[in-house]
C-alpha cells in the first residue's frame, strides 16, 4: 500500500464497462481503493440529473422556514429530515451547514424490545406529504426519488467492479447491501476564513459514498503523510469515498479515508452525497467468517501507519455490538437533539464518551 497521495485519481466508469479497457480501468481502480480510498468517478451517465439537482438546490433551500421545520430531523427516530444551520456537531465542534437527509423508501421493522439501532431504518416522514400541494415540494420529492433510484443503479454496478478488481466473484459485496440507501442535499453558507463547514470525519452510513459537488470546493481528504489535502471539483465527475461499512468488511485492511469541508468564505457551497447502505446487523464476528475470502484477496496490510489526524472507526470497535449500533452511536453524538428525545438513555450514555 502507498504511504501517501498528493492529488485524487480519476476512474472512467465508462471503462470499467467496456470490454477492450476493463482490464486497465480495473487495476486502476484497485490502485484508488488501496492506495487512496478516495477517486472521482467519470462518465457515468448521470450528468444531466446531477446538474438538474444542482440547478434546484438553491430554491428548496429557500423554502419558508416553517416548511422547512415541518420536517425536521427531530421528528424522525430514522434521523431523517431537515436539519437546521448549527444544529450538527462533528469533532466536537459545530458544522457550519443546513441540510437535508432523505432515505429510500422502507417501512419502519422496530418493534417494542427490537435492539434500537433498528429504528435507523424508517420511511421518511409523513408531515412532509402535508406539504406536497406546494409546487416546490412536489418538485424536491420526485427529484429526490429519481436521484436515489438512479445512484443505487449506479452503485451496484460499482460494488461490481470492486469485486472485479479483486477477482472476486461480481455478487461477492450484495450479501452486505444494507436495506436503506441515503442521500442528502447540503448547503454551506459563506464563513469566517477557517470554520469548519464539517469537521473531520469517516462516513459511517454504508459502503461508499458518491458526492456531486458544486464548483465552489471546500473538501479536503487526509493523506497518509497526515496532510489535509484539496479534493477540488471536476466537472462531470462524482468523488467516491470508502466509507466504514466497507472498511470493516475488509478487516481494515480498505480503510475510510478520513475527510472535513472548510467553509466557503464568498459564496454560498451545495453538494449532494449518496451513502450505498450497509447490513446493520451485522457483527465483527460473522466477517471474519464470511468476509475471510476477500481479506485474503486485498494487498497490503492491517497493520499500517495511522496519522494522528485520522478519525477512529467505530464500525471497528469491539464497544458495539454490530454495524448498527456502531451507526447509531454516530448519529446520536452528531445530532444530539434528535438523540435526546428518541434515544435519551443512549445519549447519556454516549456523550459521556465524546
Amino acid at each position: 500500500m502507498a504511504s501517501s497521495f498528493r492529488t485524487l485519481p480519476i476512474i472512467d466508469f465508462q471503462a470499467l464497462q467496456d470490454e477492450e479497457q476493463r482490464s486497465e480501468a480495473l487495476r486502476d481502480l484497485k490502485h484508488a481503493l488501496f492506495s487512496v480510498g478516495f477517486l472521482y468517478l467519470a462518465n457515468t451517465g448521470l450528468e444531466g440529473l446531477i446538474k438538474e439537482t444542482h440547478e434546484a438546490l438553491p430554491a428548496i433551500f429557500e423554502l419558508p422556514d416553517h416548511v422547512k421545520e415541518e420536517c425536521n430531523m427531530i421528528n424522525s427516530p430514522s434521523f431523517l429530515g431537515y436539519t437546521a444551520l448549527g444544529a450538527e456537531t462533528t469533532a466536537k465542534r459545530t458544522d457550519l451547514r443546513e441540510q437535508f437527509d432523505f432515505g429510500s423508501p422502507v417501512e419502519a421493522i422496530w418493534k417494542p424490545g427490537d435492539p434500537m439501532w433498528k429504528r435507523l431504518q424508517g420511511p421518511s416522514q409523513a408531515r412532509l406529504h402535508a406539504l406536497l400541494r406546494m409546487k416546490l415540494v412536489l418538485m424536491m420529492t420526485r427529484l429526490v426519488n429519481r436521484y436515489i433510484h438512479e445512484l443505487s443503479l449506479l452503485s451496484k454496478k460499482f460494488l461490481h467492479c470492486v469485486a472485479e478488481c479483486l477477482s472476486l466473484p461480481e455478487a461477492t459485496f450484495e450479501q452486505f447491501l444494507g436495506r436503506m440507501d441515503r442521500l442528502k442535499f447540503v448547503k454551506y453558507p459563506p464563513a469566517e476564513p477557517g470554520s469548519q463547514g464539517v469537521g473531520p470525519h469517516k462516513d459511517s452510513s454504508g459502503q461508499f459514498t458518491f458526492l456531486s459537488q458544486d464548483t465552489v470546493g471546500g473538501l479536503q481528504v487526509l493523506n497518509r503523510s497526515g496532510e489535509w489535502i484539496d479534493a477540488p471539483p471536476i466537472e462531470g465527475t462524482l468523488v467516491v469515498n470508502i466509507a466504514q461499512g466497507f472498511e470493516a468488511i475488509t478487516g481494515g485492511r480498505c480503510p475510510a479515508t478520513s475527510h472535513r469541508v472548510i467553509s466557503p468564505t464568498k459564496t454560498t457551497r451545495y453538494s449532494v452525497p449518496f451513502f450505498l447502505g450497509v447490513r446493520l446487523d451485522l457483527t465483527l464476528d460473522q466477517l471474519k467468517e464470511s468476509a475471510a475470502d476477500i481479506v485474503r484477496q486485498i494487498p497490503g496490510s492491517a497493520d499500517r501507519t495511522v496519522p494522528a489526524a485520522e478519525v477512529a472507526s467505530e464500525f471497528l470497535s469491539p464497544l458495539y455490538s454490530c454495524f448498527g449500533e456502531a451507526h447509531l452511536r454516530n448519529r446520536i453524538v452528531s445530532h444530539p437533539d434528535v438523540g435526546q428525545r428518541w434515544y435519551p438513555d443512549l445519549y447519556e450514555k454516549y456523550s459521556q464518551v465524546v
